[in-house]
C-alpha cells in the first residue's frame, strides 16, 4: 500500500476561506485576479469560436465591415444621398462602423452570458463576471483586424485622391484609447443588463437582437451628427454611443461635430450603465443556473 503524504507546497498557516458576496456593489478584484489564466483560455476560446470550421477564418473580420461599407455607400449615399460632411463616403461608414461593430459585438455575445454558459456555471465556481469580461476583452482583436481595411482605404484617400485634404490624423488620435475603453464599460453595462433579463425571459433574445439593429439608426453611423435637427438633439444627448462614434470621426479622421455637453452626457450614462449593469448581473447570478 503506497502511503499518501499530506501536500506541504502551501505556506504555515495558510487557509482558504470560502464565504457568500456580502454586496451586489462589491466586486472581488483580488479573486478575478487570481482566476486571470481562465479569463485568457476564454478570450482565446471565444476568439476561435468564431472562425473555426469556417472558409475564410480571421478574414471575416475584414469582409463584413467591407461588404456592410459597400451596402452603405450605395443605399445611403448614391441612393438617399445623405451627407458625410465632407469626409469621402467609404472613410465615413468605415469609421462609423469601427466604433459601433465593436459595442454591437459586445452586447450581442454578452447577452446571452447565463445562457450560454449553464453547464460551466453549474459545475464549477469563478467569477462569473470573468465571462462577459473575456468577451470584451476578444472582440478588441476583431476590432483591430477591422482597422486594417479603414487604414487602407484611409491611404488610399490620402495619398491619391484630392477628396485626402478633408481628412487628417493628428495628436486626437492618442484618444482612441480612451473611446475603446468608453465603448467596453457601456457595452459591459449594457450586455450585464440583457444578460440578467434573458435568464430570466429567454425568448427576450430575439428582442435584444432588434434592439441592437434599431439602435444602429439611431447612431450616427450613417449620418453625421451635425445633421440631427435642433429639436431632436436630446435624443443624441441619450445615446452614449452617438458622442462616441462621431468622437472616433474626429480622432481618425479629423472631420466632426460634437458638443461638450453631449461628451459629459455620454460618459455619466456609461458609467451609470456599467455601475448598475454590475448589480443587476450580481444579483441575478445568484439564482441565474436555477432559472436557465
Amino acid at each position: 500500500m503506497v502511503k499518501m503524504e499530506p501536500a506541504t507546497d502551501l505556506a504555515p498557516g495558510y487557509e482558504i476561506v470560502i464565504e457568500p458576496n456580502r454586496g451586489w456593489l462589491r466586486i472581488a478584484w483580488r479573486e478575478m485576479w487570481e482566476y486571470r489564466d481562465l479569463l485568457v483560455l476564454l478570450v482565446r476560446r471565444d476568439f476561435l469560436s468564431k472562425y473555426k470550421q469556417t472558409l475564410l477564418g480571421p478574414a471575416w473580420f475584414i469582409l463584413q465591415p467591407l461588404l456592410t461599407t459597400v451596402m452603405f455607400v450605395i443605399v445611403f449615399g448614391r441612393v438617399a444621398q445623405i451627407p458625410t460632411d465632407g469626409i469621402p463616403a467609404p472613410l465615413f461608414y468605415l469609421c462609423g462602423l469601427l466604433a459601433w461593430n465593436y459595442f454591437a459585438q459586445n452586447v450581442t455575445a454578452g447577452a446571452t452570458t447565463f445562457t450560454a454558459n449553464t453547464q460551466l456555471f453549474g459545475k464549477v465556481y469563478f467569477p462569473r463576471l470573468i465571462v462577459p469580461a473575456a468577451t470584451i476583452v476578444s472582440n478588441l482583436f476583431a476590432f483591430v483586424l477591422q482597422l486594417a481595411p479603414f487604414v487602407v482605404v484611409f491611404g488610399y484617400y490620402k495619398l491619391f485622391t484630392d477628396a485626402g485634404a478633408a481628412i487628417s490624423i493628428d495628436w486626437r488620435v492618442l484618444l482612441v484609447p480612451l473611446l475603446l475603453l468608453q465603448t467596453s464599460l457601456f457595452s459591459l453595462g449594457v450586455s450585464l443588463w440583457m444578460s440578467a433579463s434573458t435568464a430570466k425571459y429567454r425568448d427576450l433574445v430575439h428582442l435584444n437582437q432588434f434592439i441592437i439593429q434599431l439602435w444602429l439608426f439611431a447612431t450616427p453611423v450613417i449620418y453625421p451628427l451635425s445633421k440631427i435637427p435642433a429639436r431632436l438633439e436630446w435624443l443624441a444627448w441619450l445615446n452614449p454611443m452617438a458622442a462616441v462614434v462621431e468622437a472616433f470621426r474626429i480622432t481618425l479622421l479629423g472631420r466632426g461635430t460634437l458638443s461638450f455637453g453631449c461628451l459629459v452626457s455620454s460618459i455619466v450614462l456609461t458609467l451609470a450603465a456599467a455601475l448598475s449593469g454590475i448589480v443587476i448581473f450580481q444579483k441575478m447570478e445568484r439564482t441565474a443556473v436555477d432559472r436557465v
